[in-house]
């Protein structure tokens, strides 16, 4: 579990984070979501270890981050897989090249070890005939299945995805979705993932952390966020047309 407590954030004298409390649980695919400018981002590098908070804690399974050596925070990063935004393939490496990359940075395995785990993940996103192709040559959705085998091939504990239907049909971001979800389950990982999408909030919003201004809103699951009265969350929510119908059909009892 990730406990997250009290926490703060500033830049240049302006407070981002609020004063977060929040848990993110095993084996769930946690989403925070809210408007631009509510913290997102500033919150998950936060999780990331990558800004250091002012004020509070986070706590990843009984570790709190603040108070391990260097050595020992390092160690915890690496046990922490990343899908970013855009996917951030190297555009001169290969699939194969592109996953294999954090066992070259991160283990002292062997060639054929590294080969052996990097076939395993890519055969778990379906890329099974994709190791030679550069990035260029494949689509946008396998590009993100790319990055989320390299993410997962060092067998993280957590993992953080920022905005890993961004550039995707929506089609495409469902298959994205399930597959970041049926992964979590099967490793049991703690994932945590930053989006603007509903359509990743109705598929696997198991916990949902909604953020405005800097402050935790509202809290819950998928089904929940539908019948919050909470008018932030049913604002957020219903701003697509999409969701506009379903809250006009809802009223009406259809």
């Amino acid at each position: 579990m990730i406990e997250v407590i009290d926490l703060h954030k500033g830049f240049n004298g302006e407070e981002i984070l609020k004063g977060i409390t929040t848990t993110f649980h095993r084996g769930k695919t946690n989403l925070i979501i809210g408007t631009s400018g509510s913290g997102k981002t500033v919150f998950l590098k936060c999780l990331l270890g990558l800004f250091t908070p002012e004020q509070g804690s986070i706590c990843y399974d009984g570790s709190v981050y603040s108070e391990l050596g260097e050595e020992e925070q390092r160690d915890l990063k690496e046990q922490m897989g990343m899908v970013f935004q855009g996917s951030a393939l190297f555009d001169s490496m290969t699939v194969e090249e592109n996953v294999m990359f954090p066992l070259q940075m991160f283990t002292k395995q062997k060639k054929s070890e590294m080969l052996d785990r990097v076939h395993t993940v890519l055969n778990r996103v379906n890329l099974e005939n994709a190791n030679d192709k550069l990035p260029s040559e494949i689509s946008g959705g396998m590009q993100k299945r790319v990055a989320i085998a390299r993410a997962i091939v060092t067998q993280p504990k957590y993992l953080f995805c920022d905005e890993p239907n961004s550039g995707l049909d929506p089609k495409t971001a469902i298959v994205i979705d399930n597959l970041i979800k049926e992964i979590t389950e099967e490793y049991d990982i703690i994932t945590v993932i930053n989006t603007h999408d509903m359509n990743s909030v109705m598929e696997i919003g198991e916990k949902i952390v909604f953020l405005k201004h800097g402050n935790l809103e509202w809290e819950g699951d998928k089904t929940q966020i539908f019948k919050t009265d909470n008018q932030a969350v049913t604002d957020f929510v219903y701003s697509s047309n999409l969701f506009k119908k379903v809250r006009e059909a809802q009223i009406k009892g259809i």
